[in-house]
């Protein structure tokens, strides 16, 4: 006899991002900004004092301090993750029983669908409509008539860069009796956050991470916000040591660099903004056949039939994004000013060889 996988995970593949050198990189929603000198002598000093034998806080205190007060939360309404990945399977795992309704949105980040599945959880599927938007009471209604048990969705939206209102969401909450999961992972470059009024309900957790606008993907830190209830069965739930020590310190010492994180916030947006009034001009100069998402994060989504050319064009250029064939559509990150530059002109190159030039 030989064993055998269990058939949900015996065709699996590995998650395969873009490797490879390439001079810019746009493909990860990553900050463009490099840690500053004077934090690296921070971080330093933090290495030398730390005990590499000793395992970290069960807790992590300090960095849950550090993160509370950038956002102004309160510490006890907050539980710290490695990364918001360890969180998103717990959630699916062990905070709903085998055969749970889960309901995800689509598009979306597609790890919401995927732990669920892992988890044995019934996933139900609430579309957008062709603006790449959500209609809140449609998921609304779908959730009761389901009687669904978790709701979960990314609000700005990865990867089209939409979201709905602080408003909406509020709506979404009262409205149903499931628990509701918004990842605000991209909330920083916009206006529309509850993240301050997760703990005020009984069903709501927000969700959070130093992987974008903080520019600390390195460190893997996700966390979770919500009422004192949901934070102590989380923390019961999550592994003893889950955040490595060297992440909460390193974790903790860049979020009290307020000003620092608000100043790159603010420019990431400024950049975001003018790329996305880049590409406009390029489709209004060309009378290109694009449908060009407004952004409320980081990134700017790209919807037309060649996504993939343009994709491996840039690629050729030296340029990385992200493409998606099922949608036909680019995310392009905000990168710095001279990395959007230069993508713009391959670009434009593209435009010119391939709609201009007579090509087509």
């Amino acid at each position: 006899m030989s064993y055998e996988l269990c058939e949900k995970v015996r065709e699996l593949e590995p998650y395969q991002p873009i490797t490879g050198e390439y001079r810019i990189r746009l493909d990860a929603n990553e900050s463009f900004y490099a840690m500053p000198q004077t934090i690296r002598d921070e971080f330093k000093e933090v290495i030398d004092k730390a005990a590499f034998n000793r395992y970290p806080d069960p807790m992590s205190k300090e960095l849950i301090a550090a993160f509370a007060d950038y956002y102004g939360l309160n510490p006890d309404h907050i539980t710290a993750t490695n990364g918001s990945d360890e969180m998103l399977y717990l959630l699916a795992s062990a905070m709903l029983s085998r055969n749970s309704k889960v309901v995800v949105v689509e598009p979306d980040f597609s790890m919401y669908g995927f732990y669920s599945f892992l988890s044995e959880n019934q996933v139900i599927t609430v579309k957008k409509n062709e603006m790449m938007q959500l209609d809140v009471d449609t998921l609304i209604r779908t959730a009761n008539e389901e009687q669904a048990d978790m709701i979960i969705f990314s609000n700005p939206c990865n990867p089209t860069g939409s979201g709905i209102s602080a408003e909406d969401a509020r709506k979404l909450v009262k409205s149903v009796s499931c628990l509701v999961v918004l990842d605000e992972a991209y909330m920083d470059f916009w206006d529309q956050a509850i993240v301050r009024e997760a703990a005020d309900y009984d069903n709501l957790i927000v969700l959070k991470t130093a992987s974008k606008a903080v520019g600390c993907a390195a460190l893997r830190l996700g966390f979770a916000v919500s009422n004192p209830r949901i934070t102590n069965a989380l923390r019961a739930v999550k592994s003893p040591y889950n955040v490595n020590m060297l992440s909460q310190m390193l974790g903790a010492c860049f979020y009290r660099h307020k000003e620092l994180l608000v100043e790159r916030r603010d420019t990431i947006i400024r950049h975001t903004k003018a790329l996305y009034q880049s590409f406009l001009k390029l489709k209004e100069t060309y009378r290109l056949p694009f449908d060009i998402i407004e952004p409320c994060a980081n990134f700017v989504f790209i919807r037309t039939d060649k996504a993939k050319e343009i994709f491996e064009y840039l690629l050729n250029d030296g340029i990385a994004v992200r493409y998606f064939g099922s949608a036909s559509a680019l995310r392009i990150t905000t990168g710095s000013e001279e990395e959007n530059a230069a993508l713009l002109q391959s670009i434009e190159r593209y435009i010119i060889e391939q709609y201009v030039s007579g090509n087509r």
